[in-house]
């Protein structure tokens, strides 16, 4: 395995020259510089010296694992509209389905609402970007305006459905996931 780029990029990541890594690993600029370029191997002893420098380990050093993405643009969304219902559902973080929980943003036309979900593990929180809502669980009805918040267990049927004519938006988290 080439190390050398590796230990390069940690080197420039860190605001390093090469002397200066070398001073604070006590070798020589040029056994960094000849590393770097992959021209030589170092000890184990040696690598362990040069990665905790550079604020790192073995095991992180020589872990596969991409970085998590973390930022999603408008362009990873995913969008049904159900025209029956007059709502619109956008995943708005990719495969969320895979993770703990699972946002969503839900917006309801004018007398628009969700399908009726059954009773199910886990719990549920919104956030009501405009508009307002009614949380209708069970055989009680919740209302929720922009600004507010809510959050329950949904251990009875449960629904949504936009109060007032112009509709309502929000951010609707699952766990576990189940949109």
């Amino acid at each position: 395995m080439k190390i050398g780029h590796k230990i390069k990029e940690l080197r420039i990541q860190k605001s390093l020259t090469q002397e200066e890594l070398a001073d604070r690993c006590e070798l020589s600029k040029g056994f960094i510089s000849q590393l770097e370029r992959d021209l030589t191997s170092p000890s184990i002893a040696t690598l362990v010296d040069i990665l905790q420098c550079l604020g790192t380990n073995l095991e992180e050093f020589f872990s596969n694992t991409t970085d998590e993405e973390v930022v999603f643009k408008k362009t990873d969304f995913f969008e049904k509209e159900d025209t029956e219902l007059h709502n619109t559902i956008e995943w708005i973080i990719p495969n969320a389905q895979k993770h703990m929980m699972e946002p969503i943003l839900l917006t309801l036309e004018p007398d628009g609402s969700t399908y009726p979900d059954n009773p199910h593990e886990g719990e549920e929180f919104g956030y009501v970007l405009s508009g307002m809502i009614a949380i209708c669980i069970g055989n009680k009805t919740y209302r929720a305006k922009k600004g507010e918040a809510f959050y329950f267990t949904p251990n009875k049927k449960h629904y949504m459905k936009a109060l007032g004519k112009n509709g309502a938006s929000l951010i609707w988290v699952s766990t576990p996931p189940s949109f």
